[in-house]
């Protein structure tokens, strides 16, 4: 079975509501990263967010980075609510890996949260670890 490396940026991260969906499928935690500075982030209602690419006005943004089997990928993405998908990403040390994106549609009408650095830090500073 081929395994990938995917980064995650919101509710699949450790201890958040949906991280059961990456242990469910055989997931391992490697570490966590940085991606390079071309990426802003929002907060689709504040139940999850969705990251973009954006090389003019990106900043680098926390995540974690998981090894896991290419259908375990497939399975996370079957249950990613609609607007988020499967993608590149450029990390801080220039590897490009999978993972988890935004739809740029879905950013919509939504607030940015760039300068939180990531979405664990977007919670802590609401006063919510639990995500």
């Amino acid at each position: 079975m081929e395994e990938t490396r995917l980064a995650v940026n919101g509710t699949l991260m450790r201890g958040l509501p949906l991280n059961n969906n990456l242990l469910r499928v055989g997931a391992k935690f490697l570490r966590e990263e940085k991606t390079s500075p071309n990426y802003r982030l929002w907060s689709i209602n504040d139940q999850y967010p969705a990251m973009i690419r954006d090389t003019e006005k990106g900043a680098a943004i926390h995540l974690e980075i998981w090894k896991i089997s290419e259908s375990g990928v497939l399975s996370i993405l079957s249950v990613e609510p609609a607007g988020l998908c499967i993608g590149k990403v450029e990390l801080a040390s220039g590897l490009v890996v999978l993972g988890v994106l935004g739809e740029p549609y879905i950013i919509q009408d939504q607030t940015e949260i760039t300068s939180f650095g990531g979405w664990r830090e977007y919670l802590i500073a609401k006063g919510n670890t639990a995500g």
